[in-house]
């Protein structure tokens, strides 16, 4: 049996268990008569739009209790929850917001369900107290920034698993409607076995903020999250990680090596901290197959974000517009999702956790394929910083760890700018980085 069809039965089984084994919500929560009650950990704009995302479900919900580092921007989110849905769905007094580093521990005893939108570098400690507390989770992608991080992911997941705890993961596609019948087609052998494929998330880049005289380099680097390792993981993990998801996906395996190139061209100031604007990595599977994961931030050049596949017995082709297409070896048209009907996937997700919450039921276990895509993404970033081939085995091995020693406003992180204001940047050939 080769290791798509392996995949696709293994999880199949783990399906059919789960659905043997429901995991007993208060009866409350199964006949609807009660709230649920959420807590939100990291109140950036993800995280108000989570909780719109949940509200909009229909179920009894209520948002409980509210946690950040930085009280602007739990104030910044507060205030459009309460505007649009009001005291009726909106009970956080001040003694149920929590500021600091350590304010999710206490945000979350107020919750039936967390839902964690910080930086990804806080996910695994996030992730694994909810699950010590026995929280119910939406969290979103990536779900760390290096190896010991996955490790410490994949230990909570095992735990949750055990406690049936349901957990949604924000790689959406996973719950976009032309992606799942797409796929369904191509794990069913509508184009054979898959050989090799491209996936791209190539845009203009994202947001900066600036420095200001009064910052501490801790709070710059929380501020500018997305340009710092420890707390974004590079742009291959925090945005590409969502095609490299769909490769995992449609191969039902995981890459065994990367290898890549990638740097800094257009974004390099001091402003982008130390990610690349680019990177190109070769993925390579057990089979042998061979599949392009490509990202870049240049301003001003070609949008791409999508994914193409290429099978023994045909093609595929889908994107986050709604598309899906599978195509035979003659170019023949197999199937084509139009879109119409397409469910927005993001509302679908929490539509689907909630459901499953107040219906009583253990349903969704998304962690293990979350944090495996995220690890793939990893070996991506250690390859293109590297320059060597990084192995899957030796990744997941890794000690090496991103996070500061210590959290606090005077306490600093490991990567320092210069006299100048720069910042360490990997240099391939040179730098070690598993």
């Amino acid at each position: 049996m080769n290791q798509r069809r392996k995949f696709i039965k293994t999880s199949a089984l783990i399906a059919g268990s789960t659905l043997l084994n429901p995991y007993v919500l208060p009866k409350a929560f199964a006949t609807g008569d009660d709230v649920i009650k959420i807590a939100l950990i990291g109140c950036g704009g993800r995280g108000t739009g989570a909780v719109f995302q949940a509200f909009d479900t229909g179920y009894n919900i209520k948002l409980v209790a509210m946690a950040d580092v930085f009280r602007d921007r739990l104030d910044g989110s507060f205030a459009p929850i309460f505007q649009k849905y009001g005291k009726d769905k909106v009970d956080v007094p001040e003694d149920r917001k929590f500021i600091g580093f350590d304010a999710y521990k206490e945000a979350m005893k107020e919750a039936d369900v967390v839902i964690l939108t910080t930086p990804p570098g806080f996910r695994p400690d996030h992730f694994a107290e909810a699950i010590r507390q026995n929280k119910q989770v939406f969290m979103e992608k990536p779900v760390a920034v290096d190896a010991v991080g996955i490790r410490k992911v994949l230990q909570a997941s095992k735990e949750a698993k055990e406690k049936k705890l349901n957990v949604v993961v924000g790689l959406q596609r996973r719950y976009q409607d032309n992606y799942k019948e797409t796929i369904g087609r191509i794990q069913d052998g509508a184009i054979g076995d898959i050989v090799s494929g491209q996936v791209y998330w190539n845009d203009g880049g994202v947001w900066v903020n600036q420095r200001t005289a009064d910052m501490t380099e801790m709070e710059y680097q929380l501020r500018n999250w997305y340009y710092f390792n420890w707390l974004c993981g590079d742009h291959i993990l925090e945005q590409h990680v969502h095609n490299i998801d769909v490769m995992n996906w449609v191969k039902g395996s995981y890459p065994v090596k990367a290898e890549g190139t990638g740097g800094r061209f257009t974004r390099t100031g001091k402003e982008y901290g130390e990610i690349f604007d680019h990177h190109s990595v070769t993925y390579t599977f057990e089979d042998g197959s061979v599949i392009l994961g490509e990202c870049r931030h240049f301003s001003g050049a070609h949008n791409r974000v999508d994914e193409s596949f290429q099978g023994t017995k045909g093609r595929a082709y889908m994107n986050a517009g709604n598309r899906g297409q599978l195509w035979d070896a003659k170019g023949n048209s197999l199937f084509e999702h139009d879109g119409k009907g397409n469910r927005n996937p993001f509302q679908t997700e929490h539509d689907e956790l909630f459901k499953a919450i107040s219906s009583g039921e253990y349903k969704f276990h998304d962690t293990d394929y979350a944090a495996k895509s995220t690890l793939t993404a990893i070996m991506g970033r250690a390859a293109t910083y590297s320059g060597k081939v990084v192995s899957w085995d030796d990744c997941m091995a890794s000690e090496l760890n991103l996070m500061p020693d210590k959290l606090g406003w005077s306490e600093l992180p490991k990567s320092l700018p210069n006299e100048e204001g720069f910042y360490p940047i990997a240099v391939p050939g040179k730098s070690k980085m598993i």
